[in-house]
């Protein structure tokens, strides 16, 4: 990350270096006790370098939130393009959500203390969009599932997006709290076959055995 190259950086990737700082510092630090400075210090930078690109903290803050919203998305679709079935699709959506979370640690941490923030700060708002977004597409494939016969006839969708949204969420903080992300990659397949026991409809072409 200090390397003396990022002097020379354009405008844009010098954004996206320090948003990457930013998330690197969350991961092994309260995101909340970030200043500008240890920003600056750990990009080997002046905190006058840093605000050439960004007019304060709230701006920084900002751009990471949608940083993480943009890759994180753009990981999800990745892994679920080209499947058909509903709740595959599910699944690799939850294991790659997982995945980018094991990747980058501090992106969670990020995200979780602008939610619990009192404020409602541009990057707060954004965090609910994402997640506002993400139940969207969530329940537009249960929906479908529901249709197909995949997924039980009596199923709440909503319901469903949530838990599923929580169970990911639940696995974050458990990882955090150990100190150790990449046990959670491992727990989730196993993590996910319990959800899906629960959804899937009880004689779907032996998709619930």
């Amino acid at each position: 990350m200090n390397t003396p190259r990022q002097k020379n950086l354009p405008a844009e990737e010098r954004r996206n270096v320090t948003v990457e700082a930013v998330i690197e510092l969350a991961g092994k630090t309260n995101p909340d006790s970030i200043t500008t400075a240890a920003i600056a210090k750990h990009m080997n930078l002046t905190q006058g370098a840093l605000f050439r690109h960004f007019p304060n903290k709230e701006a920084i803050w900002k751009a990471v939130v949608t940083w993480v919203a943009e890759r994180l998305m753009a990981r999800i679709e990745k892994a679920a393009a080209g499947i058909d079935s509903p709740l595959e699709t599910m699944q690799a959506m939850f294991l790659a959500h997982v995945a980018f979370v094991s990747e980058h640690p501090g992106a969670p941490r990020m995200m979780f203390g602008e939610l619990q923030g009192a404020k409602a700060t541009p990057a707060k708002r954004m965090a609910r969009a994402v997640l506002e977004q993400y139940a969207v597409r969530l329940n537009a494939l249960i929906e479908a599932g529901i249709e197909r016969g995949e997924l039980r006839p009596d199923l709440d969708a909503e319901a469903a997006a949530t838990l599923f949204i929580g169970t990911i969420q639940g696995l974050v903080m458990q990882s955090l709290i150990a100190g150790d992300m990449s046990h959670m990659v491992d727990d989730a397949p196993r993590v996910f076959a319990i959800y899906r026991r629960g959804i899937v409809a009880k004689f779907a072409n032996g998709i619930g055995k």
